[in-house]
């Protein structure tokens, strides 16, 4: 038996009998250099190779799959309930913009949400509590003449750590001093914009001083060690609270959790990525499903500014189903996976004149084949523009025929050859899972 990471599925094995890919839906499975395969999708390959099975397992499948599964690709089984028959966690709203409109104050814990908290202490049972930012603050801002703090390398905001007292870079990990005034105007007025995980657990420490708080993150679970000392303790009852990113939604299983709160649950719908609505939807389900495992009754309580979002709305009724058909609907009329193929195309120099030329020329390979089968959306500079030095400029391409799609990249990459395109200036990502 094999048990690993995405790169476990190469191992050396025969007369295999079975493939098994948790937590299917996970972006982690795609490689995010090169070669940029999907363990899941080398997984179901294999399979075939090998004459075996492979299991896809998932609470919030990728819709994909599911979509596979429903045209006959794949065979779907189905749990239809929880394990001994437990009940589903109650999942409620909190509209954090009657919140502000009634206290006229912005905080990262809503009155439902500390209300809740104090129910837990009282009856000593644990809660959970998901933000998804790291950091004290998202970004830093001068209130004089707007101007922010961005990396020198990528065109992101710098993310304050009040415990390291600096600004850190979370794509190319630089780092800068924290500001004293505004490097602009040199006005004194330094806002600090945005609550992260650090945040939030101060907030917590101060709200309820007796309660025993610890934050899981990758701040704070830099190593395997400390990462099982932290859950290890919320598992033993050490803790009252345990406030995270991500990392706490998915897999564990704590019985005396009943209070599962989510900050800023829609902060990930104002992305640019046309997967938004269904990454915000399997976090929420996957987190609503760490409350209530054991004999006692869960609740979730989701803080939103967008309540009526149809993917926040149907992670509430934890209805997959609906969530799928309403969300198939806005792919097959943008023509998006799993209705075309999509290729994202990445041209990268740290030159910006190098960069804009090699994206004319490569534009000029495109305009040909444009409305031909196979549509071509660019060159436009990329979500982030700059990362790590290099300019970048993006082209995505759609089809209905992969074939058709997969020619057209093999002759482009031929074609930046003959012009002389230095073939690390060109990032090819076919089923790409981030289009930043």
């Amino acid at each position: 038996m094999v048990v690993g990471t995405r790169s476990a599925i190469f191992a050396p094995l025969e007369n295999i009998g079975l493939i098994i890919v948790d937590e299917e839906q996970e972006n982690s499975y795609k490689q995010a250099e090169t070669p940029r395969y999907h363990g899941r999708d080398v997984a179901v390959v294999r399979a075939k190779i090998e004459n075996t099975l492979a299991l896809l397992g998932s609470a919030t499948p990728a819709l994909e799959t599911f979509h596979n599964a429903l045209e006959g690709k794949y065979e779907l089984l189905t749990l239809a309930s929880r394990v001994a028959a437990r009940s589903m966690a109650s999942v409620e709203i909190v509209d954090l913009r009657e919140e502000f409109q009634r206290t006229k104050q912005t905080s990262p814990i809503s009155a439902a949400l500390h209300v809740g908290i104090q129910e837990c202490l009282a009856n000593f049972t644990q809660a959970l509590i998901l933000i998804n930012r790291r950091g004290y603050s998202w970004s830093v801002l001068c209130r004089s003449c707007g101007a922010g703090v961005q990396c020198e390398n990528c065109s992101i905001s710098m993310t304050f750590h009040k415990a390291r007292n600096r600004l850190e870079c979370h794509y190319c990990a630089s780092i800068q001093s924290v500001p004293r005034e505004c490097p602009k105007c040199h006005s004194k007025y330094v806002y600090f914009f945005g609550e992260g995980s650090e945040h939030l657990e101060e907030r917590l420490r101060k709200e309820f001083p007796g309660a025993r708080i610890a934050r899981l993150d990758r701040d704070t679970a830099r190593t395997k060690r400390q990462f099982q000392e932290t859950l290890g303790a919320f598992a033993d009852g050490a803790l009252d609270i345990l406030v995270g990113t991500q990392m706490l939604a998915k897999g564990h299983d704590f019985h005396a959790v009943t209070l599962v709160g989510v900050v800023s649950a829609d902060s990930a719908l104002t992305m640019p990525d046309f997967r938004a609505a269904e990454r915000t939807f399997q976090l929420l389900t996957q987190v609503a499903g760490r409350a209530g495992r054991g004999d006692l009754k869960g609740r979730v309580l989701i803080q939103t500014f967008y309540p009526d979002h149809y993917a926040i709305q149907d992670a509430v009724k934890q209805d997959y189903r609906s969530f799928f058909d309403r969300e198939m609907l806005f792919r097959q009329m943008m023509a998006y996976p799993p209705f075309t193929a999509l290729a994202n195309i990445i041209v990268r120099d740290t030159n910006l004149e190098k960069a804009i030329l090699w994206s004319r020329q490569l534009s000029e390979y495109f305009a040909p084949h444009d409305g031909k089968g196979l549509r071509v959306l660019g060159p436009a500079a990329a979500p982030l523009a700059r990362l790590k030095k290099e300019h970048r400029f993006q082209f995505l391409l759609k089809s209905r025929k992969r074939s058709l799609m997969t020619k057209l990249l093999g002759g482009a990459l031929t074609y930046c050859d003959q012009r002389e395109i230095p073939q690390t200036a060109i990032l090819v990502d076919v089923d790409p899972l981030n289009l930043m």
